[in-house]
This record gives C-alpha cells, structure tokens and sequence, in this order.
C-alpha cells in the first residue's frame, strides 16, 4: 500500500513540475476607442501580427520595373540587380531598367556591365 502512495506522490511532484517549467504569458489586446484614449501599462502587451504577401496570380509579378541604382546590390561580375518578391531583376544598361532574369540574359550584350 505505501508503494502506491509513494508512486502517485512522485507522479503528482514531477507532473506539477514539468507543468511549472513551461514559460507561458498570455498575450492582452489592447483595442482603442474613439471616445476614451487609453494608454497601455508596461505589463499590457500589444499583439501585432504581420501578414506575409504572397502573390497569388502570375500576372501581377511585372516584367520590368524601374529602380535606382543606389537601392539595386552589384553582382560578383559588376552587373545590378535588385530582388523584388522573391524574384531577381537584372539591369539593362541600354535602357536602364530592372527585367526578371531569364537564361537570355546571358548572351545579351545589353545585360553585362559596362568596364
């Protein structure tokens, strides 16, 4: 008999102390009123949440853009290019802007850095 009560004694010791262990602050929303400006404590804590643009449809992913040179990153061979969406855009130094990478790119002389 004791050994069943010593079994469930450790058994409601390291249930209670996992159960301690788990770091967990619940999140408060804060929603503000027109009428009454409310300022947050300290403690309050304000839950934003970004939401992550993917694109859905083909067509809204442009061809070319236009972008300035300072924003673009050089490439290890001297060329610019500017990431826009998880797509890569090249320079064109004919006529200045951004196209999305396609394997042409590497014959045209248009595309490679001037020296």
């Amino acid at each position: 008999m004791s050994k069943k009560y010593l079994f469930t004694f450790l058994f409601l010791i390291t249930v209670l102390l996992y159960s301690c262990s788990k770091k967990h602050t619940p999140e408060r929303t804060i929603q503000p009123s027109e009428n009454n400006n409310v300022i947050p404590n300290k403690s309050d804590s304000v839950v934003v949440r970004k939401k992550n643009f993917t694109p859905t449809k083909k067509d809204i992913i442009p061809n070319a853009i236009v972008v300035n040179d300072k924003a673009a990153k050089k490439a290890v061979d001297g060329r610019l290019y500017y990431d826009l969406l998880g797509n890569r855009y090249w320079k064109n130094y004919k006529d200045g802007k951004y196209y999305l990478f396609n394997q042409k790119m590497y014959d045209n002389p248009a595309f490679k850095a001037p020296k």
